[in-house]
């Protein structure tokens, strides 16, 4: 779910609601979070894609400065959109939000020169439990908009990450 929230500017900034739980439950979102999470990358860096086989995290996404290509992959098996992905451009600009439920891989690409990105969790982060799945994986095909002839920039388990075919998926 991609959330566009009312920005009230005038000469002196802006004003916008990232959360307001009765209207994220009105729109179909009604969760609660346990954790918000704040990062901080250079352009080209590639992030994902992560998720967690237990204590599963939803993900309400944002960046807050800068430009990133976010990207969420159906890991579901009984849902008709399993292996499916979807991404959006989400900046400081459109104050875009995007809604990555549990079941999902997340992942996103830095466009701009930094970005900050930051999200809210409805489970805790569980290192032991936390899978990547390999951003280039040609049977998911996610498009990402790189800079040609330029290599995003990974971390180690990023590289190292599975085919969707190998990976740990639900049910």
């Amino acid at each position: 779910m991609l959330f566009r929230p009312k920005v009230f500017g005038d000469a002196r900034g802006f004003f916008l609601e990232s959360w307001n739980r009765q209207k994220f439950a009105a729109a179909g979102l009604d969760t609660d979070f346990v954790q918000d999470n704040h990062s901080r990358s250079s352009r080209n860096i590639l992030r994902g894609l992560h998720y967690q086989v237990q204590n599963t995290q939803g993900k309400l996404v944002r960046v807050t400065s800068g430009v990133v290509f976010d990207v969420a992959v159906d890991l579901r098996r009984s849902s008709p959109t399993f292996g499916r992905w979807v991404g959006a451009e989400l900046s400081a600009e459109n104050n875009h939000q995007l809604w990555v439920p549990p079941g999902f891989a997340h992942g996103f690409l830095v466009l701009s020169e930094t970005a900050d990105f930051q999200y809210k969790c409805t489970d805790y982060y569980s290192p032991a439990h936390e899978r990547s799945i390999l951003w280039s994986d040609p049977g998911i095909g996610i498009r990402w908009p790189l800079t040609a002839g330029a290599a995003p920039q990974l971390s180690a388990k990023d590289a190292t990450g599975v085919s969707l075919r190998d990976a740990e998926t639900f049910p």
